[in-house]
């Protein structure tokens, strides 16, 4: 018999001190149950909690050392907490699940077995979750205006909760963009994906860190990482700018008293959305071309086994730390 094949588990945390034991226990039995067949680490990224979340790892891997740890320097946002998780993952799939279970551990045999037919992604379609119903509604406008306007093809309805193969991880990282967005590098990347229907549940304990805020810059950097549309709605808003003018400004002539007014304020707002547009994108060239880490792993806060690639953060290029 070969050598059994490794998944990674990679867990985003970020003050999840009393979701992390029942996590752990359900993620356990679900494990166990193919250990026959697979081997399994376990990654934590604790992005810098300041509850006892860190603890409550290392006692867990005290007894469990397939469990591993990398805390973040600061807190870097959800995305590129999970990111230096599949970054720094060995396995030849990764697998990302919340701690909150709110994703069932549950389905994670199913998206091994998906993954074995051939898929490089198999993700969570969720059709369902416990929030109000006008979050709902907006999370489902987000994503069909993104799939309008983004340059390539956005994954409806995708969830963060899914796996990944070895190689589409290995694309997706090298893209060198400064903000991550998972679902819509998996989705450029292409290859043969999965959906796999589910009703999101309760998170078990504490509250959700995802505010409206969280929600709306989200949102906003989603649309920015998959789409110039911003810039060329400049451009497609111009004809109808010039339009306006022009038939203002012959009101204007013809003596309409307010015609000059409203044709000078149609222009300074044409203006006003062309430099805002353009700053957005100038910002976000910006931020690409300082290239700074998209996350820092502070390794003595941190725990990891041997077969850890240890990537540094800068590895933007795929630059292996020296403390390998």
């Amino acid at each position: 018999m070969g050598e059994l094949r490794l998944i990674s588990i990679v867990c985003p945390v970020y003050n999840e001190e009393e979701s992390i034991p029942i996590f752990y226990g359900r993620l356990r039995k679900t494990l166990d149950a193919l250990q026959d067949r697979y081997t399994f680490e376990i990654i934590f990224t604790n992005n810098r909690s300041h509850d006892r979340s860190l603890e409550v790892i290392r006692e867990i891997r005290a007894f469990d050392p397939s469990v591993q740890v990398l805390t973040l320097s600061r807190n870097f946002g959800y995305q590129p907490s999970l990111m230096s998780g599949i970054r720094n993952a060995s396995g030849d799939a990764i697998v990302c699940i919340d701690v909150d279970c709110e994703d069932p551990p549950e389905m994670i045999p199913r998206f091994i077995e998906e993954w074995e037919k051939g898929f490089d992604l198999v993700y969570g379609d969720r059709k369902k979750r416990s929030e109000p119903a006008i979050v709902q509604w907006g999370r489902l406008v987000f994503y069909r205006i993104n799939r309008i306007v983004a340059d390539t093809e956005i994954v409806l309805d995708m969830a963060d909760f899914g796996l990944l193969s070895h190689r589409l991880r290995d694309l997706m990282l090298a893209n060198h963009t400064t903000f991550p967005f998972l679902r819509t590098e998996s989705a450029y990347v292409g290859f043969e994906r999965k959906g796999i229907n589910y009703v999101r549940q309760p998170r078990v304990k504490g509250k959700s860190h995802y505010n409206f805020i969280a929600m709306t810059k989200f949102a906003a950097g989603g649309i920015l990482s998959s789409s110039t549309f911003p810039l060329r709605a400049v451009v497609f808003v111009f004809p109808l700018a010039i339009l306006t003018t022009m038939a203002l400004a012959i009101l204007d002539f013809a003596g309409m008293a307010a015609a000059f007014h409203l044709m000078v304020a149609v222009d300074l707002l044409y203006i006003m959305f062309s430099c805002a547009c353009a700053a957005i994108y100038i910002a976000r060239s910006y931020k690409n071309g300082v290239s700074r880490p998209v996350f820092i792993v502070d390794w003595q806060q941190s725990a990891v086994n041997a077969n850890c690639p240890r990537w540094t953060t800068d590895d933007l290029r795929g630059v292996c730390s020296e403390e390998c």
